[in-house]
């Protein structure tokens, strides 16, 4: 039996959905049915909901995806309070705050998750933080597992301002690791704060990067997606399994580096997946010990979603999310 924030609760809710693929104007608000969990999940009113570069790919058809042919829910990552809870579900209950991933339709008032991507929210830790987490977090949890990533490595990181590059550094140097990280001049400080060697792309990048790191690079990896990032990583990293693109997924297996997202034609095993899921209660559970930080971008009211999507295509500093 479903178990309910109150009786009385709302009958609908406000989603973000597009009916057509295209500019950000395709993306526009509708009301729902007020979402009911089956088994195993639970519902959940969202208080944030976190944009990530996939969503707006998807929306302007840049990434394939199966034709539309009824309104297309958007987004994945949010963080929010529970108000029912689906039979078999235990270990939750209306009023628990949690972060999620892999919602359908997180760009909404009211959504459903599985139970089991959805994570308790630690009182220190805000909606807006944890709506940041899924995506780049996972990514780069999962990117740097599947690389072997620990003590005595010294990693080099293409992007190391953006939010998946930040979570990377961050568990990186958890980890044992020593990382250099390419960023702007203006992003140097931000990858230097989290742990990182900073240095700037841009001709002579190789030459930098073996000043910073004498002693060699053992493992790279590509957020950035320019041929100057795969071109310097080959040239570094001797053993080309322990170079993995996130951006240019279909170049990784004529170049035999590892591919993880960016279009890559090779699924995620079962463990990889696993990966993503798991870096959220890990990241959770860090930020609530003050030891992993995420940089939050502008927040968006909700029927601005299109606003928002113009943003992360323009590129913005830190995590852009939706408030309903």
């Amino acid at each position: 039996m479903t178990r309910t924030e109150k009786e009385g609760g709302v009958s609908m809710a406000l989603a973000i959905v597009h009916d057509r693929f295209g500019e950000p104007e395709v993306l526009h608000p509708t009301e729902i049915p007020a979402p009911v969990p089956g088994p195993g999940e639970i519902a959940v009113r969202v208080e944030a909901a976190g944009v990530n570069p996939i969503e707006w790919k998807l929306r302007s058809g840049l990434r394939p995806s199966p034709p539309i042919d009824e309104p297309r829910r958007v987004g994945s990552d949010g963080a929010g309070v529970v108000t029912a809870v689906g039979e078999g579900v235990d270990g939750f209950r209306p009023g628990d705050a949690v972060a999620f991933v892999g919602a359908r339709g997180a760009y909404a008032s009211h959504t459903i998750v599985d139970a089991s991507r959805a994570f308790p929210r630690p009182a220190g830790v805000t909606a807006a933080q944890g709506a940041a987490l899924g995506v780049p977090v996972g990514t780069a949890y999962q990117t740097l597992r599947s690389l072997g990533v620990g003590p005595g490595d010294t990693l080099l990181l293409h992007g190391g301002s953006g939010a998946v590059g930040q979570a990377a550094i961050q568990f990186a140097v958890l980890w044992g690791a020593s990382v250099v990280a390419t960023s702007s001049p203006r992003r140097a400080d931000a990858v230097r704060a989290l742990g990182a060697a900073p240095v700037e792309y841009g001709d002579g990048l190789a030459d930098r990067v073996r000043r910073v790191a004498p002693g060699g690079v053992t493992v790279a990896i590509d957020a950035a997606g320019t041929d100057e990032a795969l071109a310097v990583s080959l040239e570094l990293v001797p053993d080309r399994r322990r170079i993995a693109t996130l951006v240019r997924g279909r170049d990784a297996a004529g170049l035999g580096i590892r591919g993880f997202s960016g279009g890559s034609p090779e699924p995620l095993s079962a463990q990889q997946q696993a990966w993503r899921v798991e870096a959220v209660p890990v990241a959770l559970a860090l930020l609530a010990a003050g030891r992993f930080t995420v940089e939050l971008g502008p927040a968006f009211p909700l029927a601005e979603a299109a606003a928002a999507h113009r943003a992360v295509e323009a590129g913005t500093d830190g995590k852009v999310t939706l408030v309903p």
